[in-house]
C-alpha cells in the first residue's frame, strides 16, 4: 500500500514539473493585437459636384439655369457612355472624330460631368454690360474672359429662345442644319468649354460649321477631338439617335441656306467664338451674326459663324 502511494506521489510530481521542452513552447508563444485601424481620409474633402448660380439670378432665372444644367449633364453623360459602349466602331464617333484616340473626348465629357465645380459661377446681372451692346443686337449670353475666368453671363434673351432637351428633334430641328446652341443643354456645354478650368486652354474652335466639323474629322482628327463644336454635334447626334429618337435619330443633311433666307429673319445667339469680355468699353459690332455667331433658328444660316 505504501509503495502504491508512493508511485501516485512520484507521477504527481512528474506532471507538475514541466519538461524543457514544453518551457520552450510556452516561452515563445505570441500573442497577436490587431492594428488599429486608421481613420479613412477625406482625400476630396471641399470638393464641390454642383454648378453655382450668383444671386443675381432672380427665382425664375435660376430654376432656368438649373434645368439647363442638368440637361447638360444628361446630354454630356450619354455623349461619354456611347462611346465607353461603342468606342471608335461608332459609325457616329467616327464621323465627327475620324480615326482619333477615344480617351480626350471621353475625358472632356467626364470631365464636365464629374470634375471639381468649386469657383463655376453662372450670373445674370450683366456686369459688363455685354448682354446689350446696342439695342437692336442683344447677345444670349457669354464667357467673362480676362474679367473673371470662371464665370459666364446668362442674357435675357435666353430665357425665351432657349429650347429643353426634351423638345429634341422637335421644332424642324435636325443636327446637320441647326444651331448647335438651339438647346439649353448643347449651349451650357459650349459655355463650359470655354472657362479654362474646364477646356484648359486646349479645347477651342478649330472649325465652326457642320460641314467644316466633318471635314476637320478626316483632316485633323486631333484637332476634331478638342473641337468645341464637334463636341456638341456629337453629344447631339447620339442623344437623339440613342435616347429621343432611338434608331432614328435627326442627323439630317446639311446644305447651305444663306441665299434662301433673308438677313432680316436671323435671331442673335451665343458666340462661336467667345470673345473676352471688356469692362471699360464695349465693342460695338456691326451686325448681331458677325457678334452672335449663330443664329437661334433651328435652321443654319452658312456664313454666319
Amino acid at each position: 500500500m505504501a509503495l502504491l502511494r508512493f508511485s501516485l506521489l512520484l507521477l504527481g510530481v512528474s506532471s507538475v514539473i514541466a519538461s524543457p521542452a514544453r518551457i520552450a513552447r510556452q516561452e515563445s508563444m505570441t500573442t497577436t493585437v490587431a492594428a488599429a485601424t486608421p481613420a479613412p481620409t477625406a482625400w476630396d474633402e471641399g470638393a464641390v459636384k454642383d454648378f453655382t448660380i450668383h444671386s443675381s439670378c432672380n427665382n425664375t432665372e435660376a430654376r432656368q439655369i438649373k434645368r439647363g444644367l442638368d440637361e447638360a449633364m444628361e446630354l454630356v453623360s450619354h455623349a461619354r457612355d456611347h462611346i465607353l459602349r461603342w468606342g471608335n466602331s461608332s459609325e457616329i464617333y467616327q464621323k465627327y472624330f475620324g480615326n482619333a484616340s477615344t480617351g480626350e473626348p471621353i475625358g472632356w465629357f467626364e470631365k464636365i460631368v464629374n470634375g471639381d465645380k468649386a469657383g463655376v459661377l453662372f450670373r445674370c446681372d450683366n456686369p459688363d454690360g455685354n448682354c446689350a451692346l446696342e439695342a437692336d443686337c442683344p447677345r444670349m449670353g457669354h464667357w467673362r474672359g480676362d474679367n473673371a475666368t470662371l464665370e459666364t453671363v446668362i442674357c435675357p434673351l435666353s430665357y425665351e429662345t432657349r429650347k429643353s432637351l426634351d423638345a429634341m428633334c422637335g421644332f424642324g430641328y435636325d443636327v446637320a442644319n441647326g444651331a448647335t446652341n438651339f438647346y439649353w443643354a448643347s449651349d451650357l456645354l459650349h459655355r463650359l468649354l470655354h472657362v479654362p478650368k474646364v477646356g484648359e486652354g486646349v479645347v477651342e474652335h478649330y472649325a465652326g460649321e457642320y460641314d467644316e466639323c466633318i471635314e476637320l474629322a478626316q483632316t485633323h482628327p486631333e484637332e476634331a477631338v478638342r473641337n468645341s463644336d464637334t463636341l456638341q454635334y456629337f453629344a447631339l447626334e447620339v442623344y437623339a439617335y440613342d435616347i429621343a429618337l432611338p434608331g432614328t435619330g435627326c442627323a439630317g443633311t446639311w446644305t447651305a441656306t444663306s441665299s434662301e433666307v433673308p438677313s432680316a429673319t436671323l435671331m442673335p445667339s451665343a458666340t462661336e467664338t467667345e470673345t473676352p469680355s471688356i469692362t471699360s468699353a464695349a465693342p460695338q459690332m456691326a451686325s448681331c451674326t458677325a457678334l452672335e455667331g449663330k443664329t437661334d433658328s433651328p435652321v443654319r444660316i452658312e456664313g454666319s459663324g
